[in-house]
């Protein structure tokens, strides 16, 4: 969606939205600073971000408390809909942001990076896109929640339903028709059109949580499958004339991609990422990803207005959950594995006849 050809050639600022400066794009903070330098400067309006979720949908259901706390601290309206979790149990544990010491913060980051070895360091942290001097994503403390008083005010519309599924003229489970007449309603509500006008525009900020999980499903496979391509289908249509952007999490792990739906569900969606968890798996063990909890695959990039998809720096992304924050890096190799390897250039051949016991490359 190009928003510079909204009605006049200059679109207003919107609170907790910036320009991006490689496309006409107008973004939103995922609530993820690193997430947002890796996917291009955050998310754009209109678009649909999907996010497939680990083994266990542990670190998916954090990054969406980010993307919803955000949405909060930036005063931006939020939809949350959920039919696994109650969604009241989302807002009571949205972190607190941390508004006094993003400078230590940042200061922390840096001192942290200066550990590293400078040839390793290829992932910027600064980026120079305007923001209308207003802050651009936000930290926040995972042992702190979000002030009571704070979520009261903030304008936050809750849809779950644990209603037995029906057939109704358009999806075989008729709970997706209830989710999409609901996102309608608010845009409607709300006069997120593009079409609209109004003294003061916002954004509003949708989070569905675990889409397409056993309690979406149908009487068969094929009509769960083509349940959920068709709201996805349906949705992203919605959120391209709307001033709205989403984050969607669906257990991949959960589907059969035998008949490529997993692939079907990251070509409707506009930027995808998988997140694969070291838990129960060998790579729990492996020395390499001692410090991390998993890792992070890129399956699509946003290329919306624009000829080609934004390209990071770095596709070896590691996770990380610590006490207070959630974190996205770039893999580090370490200087060695273990104190008993050695490192394989060290071991230089020896040119010319020999008769040692250890045979070398060029031997003869």
């Amino acid at each position: 969606m190009d928003l510079s050809t909204v009605k006049g050639s200059r679109v207003p600022f919107i609170p907790g939205t910036k320009p991006s400066i490689k496309n006409s794009q107008l973004l939103v903070s995922s609530g993820i600073p690193s997430l947002d330098h890796i996917i291009g400067g955050g998310l754009p309006i209109g678009s649909l971000f999907l996010i497939e979720e680990d083994k266990y949908g542990t670190y998916s259901k954090v990054m969406l408390k980010y993307f919803m706390a955000e949405g909060v601290i930036t005063t931006q309206p939020l939809l949350i809909a959920s039919k696994d979790v109650k969604t009241s149990s989302f807002l009571s544990e949205m972190p607190a942001a941390i508004i006094d010491n993003i400078s230590s913060e940042q200061s922390s980051n840096v001192n942290e990076q200066m550990q590293i070895a400078w040839r390793y360091q290829n992932l910027k942290v600064v980026d120079t896109s305007p923001s209308g001097g207003q802050v651009f994503g936000h930290f926040y403390d995972l042992t702190k929640t979000m002030d009571k008083e704070l979520i009261n005010k903030a304008d936050i519309t809750q849809w779950y339903d644990d209603n037995c599924p029906m057939k109704d003229r358009i999806f075989n489970n008729n709970t997706y028709s209830h989710l999409l007449k609901c996102i309608q309603e608010s845009v409607r509500r709300g006069q997120y059109s593009l079409s609209e006008t109004t003294t003061k525009r916002q954004v509003l900020r949708i989070a569905i949580h675990s889409l397409g999980s056993r309690l979406w499903c149908s009487d068969s496979e094929t009509d769960s499958n083509q349940d959920l391509l068709k709201f996805l289908y349906h949705f992203r249509a919605l959120l391209r004339y709307n001033y709205a952007v989403a984050v969607v999490t669906v257990p991949t792990e959960c589907f059969d991609n035998s008949t490529g739906i997993v692939d079907q569900i990251e070509h409707l969606s506009d930027a995808a990422i998988k997140l694969e968890s070291f838990a129960g798996s060998q790579k729990e063990t492996n020395p390499l990803f001692r410090d991390y909890h998993g890792l992070l695959h890129l399956q699509k990039m946003f290329a919306l207005n624009t000829i080609s998809p934004h390209e990071p720096d770095s596709r070896d992304l590691v996770f990380k959950l610590r006490r207070k924050k959630f974190v996205i890096e770039v893999l580090h190799l370490p200087p060695e594995l273990e104190d008993t390897v050695q490192r394989e250039q060290d071991d230089i051949p020896q040119l010319g006849c020999s008769n040692q016991a250890r045979k070398n490359l060029l031997d003869f």
